[in-house]
């Protein structure tokens, strides 16, 4: 008679071997990949309290837009319940190997920093609350260009139907500057061309309303035009030093400069539309499609580095003293200004100290993806069964 350990045992095995089978051999490189490192060489690996990630790990499995392969290890993470981090730090050893990102093209590292503003708005617009916050027009079209050319996979193109032909949405200014094209599209309206400027660069946030209640708004669409930062168009007038370019430094600028401040905003063709959200949610709804968890999800560039990755990040805190901030964080995000495979955006949340540091943020550091590793299996799976 087959004892019952021998049997965990035997079905270890061949689990163990159809999830080698299913993945990629290990060592195989990537553009823009370096080899693999140790957890000993990783910056402030063992410094992580990475109980604190725990819950976005088992967000990051309410989708199944995740990597080949996470979906033994959401299995394995519900199992494994709430944890301490030394078990969370020798399962991830055990499960994943690490490896730095590297520029294929002189791009210079960037990680910056966004959060959950909240604007001051009403349900109802009059002489106070006068700029639209809009959903999602009827009328956008979305072309999925893989459809016709394969060779565009993931690339899509957004319009509107002008008799037969798909023309390019309305631009920002044209939104803006008096049109009325969404007219009845209005979720609410708030105080600040440039809070709603800044709700736009975020992708969400939250509307306190005049009676105290709060609306929570979030990604619905875009209108299809290229995000172009206006931190760079202050920076080519020179009024701005690169240097010197933050949140802060901008609605300043944009304040004491009322009569050019469309002229400066509209500089930024592109347009967010927006949804109304729980206000529920731990936090907003990111390009993955589950809420985003402070300072553990990163927004990334998909073409280089995959929706649910994990990614250890080494930079430092804005500001004259250099400390480090290395964190374990998920890709869960996307964002127009996100575009490179060094470059990546901390989600910070939302209060004073979140829009501090998104603010602020815009420091030089270096990104390690954190790929599955079926050869170290084993050690995990048969440990189980001892």
């Amino acid at each position: 008679m087959i004892s019952k350990k021998n049997s965990i045992i035997r079905i270890s095995a061949i689990i163990l071997i159809l999830l080698i089978s299913a993945c990629a051999t290990i060592g195989e490189i990537t553009p823009g990949r370096g080899d693999i490192i140790s957890w000993q060489a990783l910056p402030g690996w063992q410094q992580d309290n990475l109980e604190t990630i725990w819950p976005a790990l088992k967000n990051n499995c309410l989708t199944k837009k995740l990597p080949a392969g996470w979906k033994n290890t959401c299995s394995e993470i519900s199992m494994m319940g709430q944890t301490d981090t030394d078990t969370i730090r020798a399962y991830i050893e055990t499960r994943f190997v690490a490896r730095e990102l590297v520029s294929t093209n002189n791009q210079e590292s960037l990680i910056t920093g966004y959060y959950e503003p909240i604007l001051n708005g009403s349900l109802k617009p009059d002489s106070r609350y006068r700029y639209p916050v809009y959903g999602r027009p009827k009328d956008l079209v979305v072309i999925k260009l893989d459809k016709l050319y394969p060779e565009l996979a993931g690339k899509t193109m957004r319009g509107r139907l002008e008799g037969n032909n798909v023309v390019p949405f309305y631009s920002r200014a044209q939104i803006d500057n008096g049109g009325k094209q969404l007219a009845g599209l209005e979720i609410a309206w708030v105080d600040d061309p440039v809070d709603l400027f800044f709700l736009h660069v975020q992708g969400s946030g939250r509307i306190r309303l005049p009676d105290g209640r709060i609306l929570a708004v979030g990604y619905a669409d875009q209108n299809g035009h290229p995000y172009e930062s206006i931190g760079l168009s202050l920076i080519r007038r020179g009024v701005i030093e690169p240097e010197d370019v933050s949140l802060y430094t901008i609605k300043n600028w944009l304040t004491e400069n009322p009569g050019e401040l469309d002229q400066i905003l509209f500089s930024n063709p592109s347009y967010i539309f927006f949804a109304v959200r729980d206000e529920k949610l731990t936090g907003p709804i990111g390009s993955l499609g589950v809420p985003l968890t402070a300072e553990r999800s990163l927004a990334i560039d998909k073409r280089f580095t995959e929706l649910g990755s994990l990614v250890w990040v080494d930079t430092t805190f804005p500001g004259e003293q250099a400390r480090p901030y290395q964190r374990l964080m998920i890709a869960q995000d996307t964002g127009g200004a996100i575009k490179g495979i060094v470059r990546a955006d901390v989600f910070f949340g939302r209060g004073d100290r979140a829009r501090d540091l998104a603010g602020t943020m815009k420091q030089a550091g270096s990104l390690y993806i954190l790929e599955l590793n079926p050869d170290r299996m084993a050690s995990y799976i048969l440990g189980q069964t001892n």
